[in-house]
């Protein structure tokens, strides 16, 4: 089945910027565009029945979606607007799509993102990739020879769902995967005989760590032998060492694993801090 790229579309300049972005993405991979807008009844407006608001409604968003297509004349572009609370009803249509693509209002290069509660509870629920986009995003940040760059943690099966989304992205952008590693001296109770044989199979520390990131990349570099990859490797703590690539970046690739408190789903500490001050378009991959 032909997965969409979905965009989340609400009429700000935010969701037409994430559906600009989903439009030239979806053309680079030859796949449909889907447009969506959640929309609730609203009974206060009591001279407008049900469908009459619907029609509104469809109205507006087939408005935002018309440039696009004009834009766009070879892409197939469908619009639905589906009923219901917005967390629930993108996160269903997160559920068919290849990715999610929405927008987040920017304030700069030093506040980066601003994250709402609807988007982050999006990205906790949603089943597969969702891609935040700034406001004012420029195409020309997609040509300008920067770099796809991903996150890479703990064993090649821990990030794989990541690699592969900036594999797959870098291949139809022409670009290079740029494969960021962190690490952090542990504790010393960490350490146990067959840890420290592994580190010193190595030759240390760092040279474990790059050997660990060789090894996640490995299967990825097989599979698209035409893609560029850099990889680095530095010390510090993963959500500072990825911001600190964000400059050379057209899309910044993150893992999470939705974390459920008492009061609802959470995403990680990692994939938060790089929403709220990346400035460039970040995509958040959820672990398989």
């Amino acid at each position: 089945m032909t997965r969409p790229i979905t965009a989340g579309v609400d009429g700000t300049a935010e969701s037409l910027a994430a559906l600009h972005w989903a439009a030239r993405e979806a053309v680079r991979r030859g796949l449909p565009l889907r447009a969506v807008h959640a929309w609730r009844y609203a009974e206060a407006l009591a001279t407008a029945d049900r469908d009459t608001q619907h029609d509104w409604v469809s109205q507006g968003v087939a408005e935002a979606v018309r440039t696009v297509a004009e834009q766009h004349p070879e892409l197939s572009v469908t619009v639905d607007v589906v009923e219901g609370a917005a967390v629930e009803a993108l996160a269903g249509a997160a559920a068919g799509a290849e990715m999610l693509v929405l927008g987040s209002r920017g304030h700069g290069p030093v506040i980066g993102f601003l994250l709402g509660s609807v988007g982050q509870q999006v990205i906790a629920e949603a089943a597969r990739p969702v891609v935040l986009v700034r406001a004012g995003d420029q195409p020309v940040a997609e040509a300008a020879g920067r770099d796809v760059v991903v996150g890479q943690h703990g064993g090649p099966e821990d990030s794989a769902a990541a690699l592969r989304f900036a594999f797959r992205t870098a291949a139809a952008r022409g670009a290079t995967v740029r494969a960021v590693r962190a690490w952090t001296l542990p504790p010393v109770f960490a350490y146990s005989p067959g840890s420290l044989k592994l580190l010193d199979d190595a030759g240390g520390l760092e040279p474990y760590e790059k050997q660990a990131l060789a090894e996640a990349l490995r299967p990825w570099r097989e599979r698209f032998p035409e893609v560029p990859v850099a990889e680095h490797v530095e010390m510090g703590s993963a959500g500072q060492v990825l911001l600190s690539m964000a400059g050379r970046a057209q899309l910044m690739v993150v893992g999470r694993r939705a974390h459920r408190t008492a009061v609802g789903a959470r995403i990680g500490s990692v994939a938060h801090g790089v929403l709220h001050h990346a400035d460039c378009p970040v995509a958040v991959v959820p672990h398989e």
